[in-house]
């Protein structure tokens, strides 16, 4: 009886023998299959990262030339290179704008463009700079940026602005020719000139200058006239002394010579102006008889030099320029991805809050921001990432002039390693100092990305 029990308990065993070995067998075949598949990305993987990054790691431990082994001495240099140090500032600087920035509009473009008609339209404007490459937005942004007015856009508006209230001059460079009756004023008019003598009454005046080029003088010139004598009035002429092609007199109306209209004349006595006038067109003036007996002034305000608007692209201003061109191209990126997680919000949660009495920017602050809280730190890390790397924005708008002073680690980085002078060791020193600052960020990205899918 025994005997016919434990047949059927060894056969029952053998099959789970056999079919704990297939699948063994199929477990072993499923891994070989997909090591199969992995294996060309894993060697790519370890060409093109693993190995770059070993081998960057060994390289910053030897000298400029590799025979020499150097230990901590280029991570040493770059705690005391005042170049490499400025970039650490303008890198630390770029983290801390140029995501917060970009992140920030991006939301505002994001819940303002949801409420009015032409919304897509608008975000497809602010998106747009994102199908340029960073090269072609450097390039642009150096031209908006240029100093010149004529040129640079940002320029040209903020000298338009600025001349609105504060009208430059058309003579910046006029001046008194030789043996001339004005000679510089002194005090508080310095930069203007005075006339040597007092002038009389019934008198014509010559107020000559040179120093104006033909292109330069205002719209509506006309050509010089001498002014005719008034009884009991100054009159006089203030004009270009000067004839195209030489020839004429000094200090005499010429019949080429043009008047310079809207520059004005000021008479003094004891200090205080008495009377005051503006050139014609033909450069004629006339005073009242309270001139009688005074200095004739061409107050400093004639001279004032024309305004060239902001330094853009020097040493002060260069790296929040160059964060702007940043912003510009990467605030649609944010604003599309915020966009996408405004759409999933539940709007009965909005309403109630409505209904509750909360205003637009209650329900913005205390609704909208706090359920959108998981996607704008996906947008802020993913764009704490991309500045770290920064480089081809600030190699193309910064002129190299102040290259040193926009210097960012990524751009110390190509410059330390490339070119006449390169040092591989410290550049190699500098491309893993720049790995250390990235990895935690990339962690604390990969950490939250797993409590999200937990959740």
């Amino acid at each position: 009886m025994a005997a016919k029990t434990t047949s059927p308990t060894r056969a029952t065993a053998a099959k789970a023998r056999a079919a704990a070995t297939a699948r063994s067998a199929e477990i072993r075949r499923r891994r070989l299959v997909a090591a199969a598949f992995l294996l060309p990305t894993l060697v790519l993987l370890g060409a093109l990262v693993v190995h770059p990054i070993g081998y960057s790691l060994y390289r910053s431990f030897f000298d400029r030339t590799g025979d020499t082994f150097v230990g901590g001495g280029n991570y040493t240099e770059i705690l005391h290179d005042d170049t490499i140090r400025t970039a650490l500032r303008n890198t630390a600087l770029w983290v801390v704008l140029a995501p917060t920035t970009a992140t920030a509009l991006g939301l505002i473009f994001a819940v303002l463009t949801e409420r009015v008609r032409w919304g897509t339209a608008f975000k497809l404007l602010v998106f747009m700079p994102m199908a340029i490459s960073m090269l072609a937005a450097g390039i642009i942004f150096r031209l908006v940026y240029d100093h010149d007015p004529d040129r640079g856009i940002a320029n040209a508006v903020w000298v338009g602005v600025h001349d609105t209230f504060a009208e430059s001059s058309a003579f910046p460079k006029a001046r008194p020719g030789r043996d001339s009756p004005l000679v510089p004023a002194a005090g508080s008019d310095a930069g203007g000139f005075t006339t040597r003598d007092p002038v009389r009454a019934g008198v014509p005046v010559l107020l000559p200058l040179v120093g104006v080029a033909p292109e330069d003088l205002p719209g509506g010139t006309r050509t010089a006239r001498a002014a005719p004598a008034e009884p009991g009035k100054v009159t006089g002429t203030v004009w270009q002394d000067f004839t195209r092609g030489g020839g004429g007199r000094t200090n005499a109306v010429d019949p080429s010579e043009s008047g310079l209209a809207g520059i004005r004349v000021e008479a003094v006595k004891d200090g205080r102006v008495v009377d005051s006038a503006t050139a014609r067109p033909d450069g004629t003036f006339t005073l009242s008889a309270k001139a009688d007996g005074a200095l004739l002034r061409l107050p400093a305000s004639n001279f004032r030099e024309a305004y060239a608007g902001v330094e853009w692209l020097g040493p002060t201003l260069v790296t929040p320029a160059v964060i702007g061109a940043y912003v510009w191209m990467w605030a649609g990126f944010a604003m599309v991805l915020i966009g996408a997680g405004l759409a999933a919000v539940p709007r009965e949660l909005l309403e109630a809050a409505r209904v509750d009495g909360a205003n637009e920017w209650q329900v913005f602050r205390r609704v909208t921001v706090p359920l959108l809280a998981p996607l704008l730190a996906v947008v802020l890390v993913t764009l704490v990432i991309n500045v770290m790397k920064i480089f081809d924005l600030v190699f193309v708008i910064a002129p190299g002039s102040v290259q040193d002073d926009a210097n960012v680690l990524a751009l110390q980085l190509y410059r330390t390693s490339f070119g006449t002078d390169a040092d591989p060791g410290l550049g190699s020193a500098i491309a893993v100092l720049l790995l250390v600052l990235v990895v935690p960020v990339m962690l604390y990205n990969i950490r939250r990305l797993r409590k999200e899918r937990t959740r």
